[in-house]
């Protein structure tokens, strides 16, 4: 019993505390509740004065902007209107103009038609003169209107023929002073430009045939291979009676050096044809380009010029194949840049630029049968369409003094092509090969054993041989010909042909004492 009461204490104690301990933490959580409440509203009341805040700085902002827009459409409103009334005034005052304007042309319409017939009422006025006139001049000239005429026409035609004469007589004073000046500066011109030996060396070319057979070859049937040749290339093809040897002439060097190429392995080769030739053609001119390129640039690299355009370049390989004079325009060109560049240097002076302008100074000369106008023009209008500067572009114009040289460099670089062009042998090279061609044909014959000594004549279009008589017999000298003539076929080049003539002669000297 005891202990049943004791467990109902415990359990009665046990509920008591638990009650207890529910009330404390219900208490707790109670006071826990009302602080998270009471943050919670301090921070509704925070967000709420900062959203009232921002809300009422949004609508300030908003009124600002509102104003200013209602300000700007007031000022373009009041622009409008000052438009709309000025152009309101305008057009009234171009309607009163044009009311006045009205006004003025129906009176000037008016005006007009009274002046017109007054003008009919003259005019008839003056016909009814003029009869009478007539009539009167008839009857006191006892003359008709034909008869009248005539007379007048033949005065009119002595008069004007005085005045021609007159005329013609004072334009033939005029012409007779100015003809001697005038033709003067136009045969230099032309002396100058078409000089006969230049022209003779720069635009022909002779190449020797192994036969004559190789004429009728090279012409082909009804002359088509000869037509397909000229096509191709460009290049007259000159056939006459020279033996074994035809004429290639074209004022492009480089389409003669072509042709020179093509036919010479066409001859080589023996199959010539339409379809050959083409062929040939153009096989020579990929080489010739790229010939022209590589001569380009070794003449940029020896000069040391930088940056070229390289069609610039190949219009300066182009001079390879061009003559002045008998001397090369492409090793001038060259020497003119090394000349400048040395010239500019004594003179402190740009040595680059001067190099660069005296390399193109002649660049001109490598299209000027195809361009109208000096070459120092057509070099200037070149070099400034492949971008070099105008100081280069202008001193190249100036070289010749063709125009006013600008700078000192136009100035310098007709001193060095001048220096260039007049130093001892720069244009005496054809001279040269001439009188090398006559010595070599001389030695060549002079090689053969038995001959005495040798002449060469007629620039050197015959070669004359003095034989010993004792060594040399009449036999022998024909065969002796016969040698010379093909040695100098496989050894020389030359045009036309030479002729070989072997003097044999026998001289007795006996003296009277």
């Amino acid at each position: 019993m005891n202990e049943i009461i004791i467990g109902l204490v415990a359990l009665l104690l046990g509920v008591a505390i638990g009650w207890g301990l529910f009330l404390l933490r219900a208490r707790s959580q109670s006071v826990q509740a009302g602080n998270v409440l009471a943050a919670a509203q301090t921070e509704a009341q925070n967000i709420l004065r900062d959203a009232r805040a921002a809300t009422q700085e949004q609508i300030l902002k908003a009124r600002e902007d509102l104003d200013r827009e209602m300000r700007e459409r007031r000022q373009e409103v009041s622009e409008t209107e000052r438009r709309m009334a000025q152009r309101e005034s305008n057009l009234d005052r171009k309607a009163e103009l044009l009311d006045r304007k009205s006004e003025d042309s129906v009176k000037k319409e008016l005006a007009m038609v009274e002046r017109e017939r007054e003008l009919h009422k003259l005019q008839g006025e003056l016909d009814d003169l003029k009869r009478l006139s007539q009539l009167e001049l008839q009857r006191l000239a006892g003359l008709n209107a034909e008869q009248a005429k005539a007379m007048l026409m033949t005065q009119l035609e002595d008069e004007v023929k005085a005045d021609a004469a007159t005329m013609t007589r004072r334009l033939l004073e005029g012409a007779r002073e100015n003809a001697e000046r005038e033709a003067r500066r136009m045969i230099g011109i032309a002396v100058e430009r078409c000089a006969s030996n230049h022209v003779q060396t720069a635009t022909t070319c002779t190449l020797t045939l192994p036969s004559e057979e190789m004429k009728g070859r090279i012409i082909g049937r009804e002359g088509r291979n000869i037509r397909a040749f000229e096509a191709a290339t460009g290049i007259n093809v000159l056939i006459d009676d020279t033996p074994q040897a035809v004429v290639l002439s074209g004022f492009d060097p480089v389409r003669r050096e072509t042709a020179r190429i093509t036919l010479e392995r066409l001859v080589a080769d023996g199959r010539i044809n339409p379809a050959r030739i083409e062929e040939e053609v153009g096989k020579v001119r990929a080489e010739l380009e790229e010939t022209i390129r590589l001569a380009g640039e070794d003449a940029v690299a020896r000069t040391g010029v930088v940056g070229v355009h390289p069609d610039l370049v190949r219009m300066l390989g182009r001079l390879k194949f061009r003559h002045s004079y008998a001397q090369n325009v492409l090793d001038h060109s060259i020497e003119v840049s090394h000349l400048a560049g040395m010239i500019a240097a004594e003179m402190g002076l740009n040595q680059q630029l001067a190099k660069r302008i005296g390399l193109f100074h002649d660049v001109g000369k490598a299209v000027d049968h195809e361009v109208e106008g000096s070459h120092a023009s057509i070099g200037a209008s070149l070099l400034k369409k492949f971008g070099e500067s105008e100081e280069v572009c202008q001193a190249v114009a100036s070289h010749h003094h063709e125009t006013e040289a600008l700078t000192i460099y136009g100035t310098l670089t007709s001193a060095a092509d001048a220096i260039s062009a007049s130093r001892p042998g720069a244009r005496s090279e054809s001279m040269e090969l001439y009188v090398q061609r006559l010595e070599k044909l001389e030695t060549l014959a002079n090689s053969f054993p038995g001959v005495e000594k040798s002449y060469a004549l007629q620039a050197g279009r015959e070669i004359r041989v003095l034989v010993l008589p004792d060594k040399i017999s009449d036999n022998d000298s024909i065969d002796l010909a016969r040698q010379i003539a093909r040695k100098i076929e496989q050894e020389l080049q030359y045009p036309g042909q030479i002729k070989v003539t072997v003097v044999r002669e026998t001289r007795v000297m006996e003296y009277a004492k």
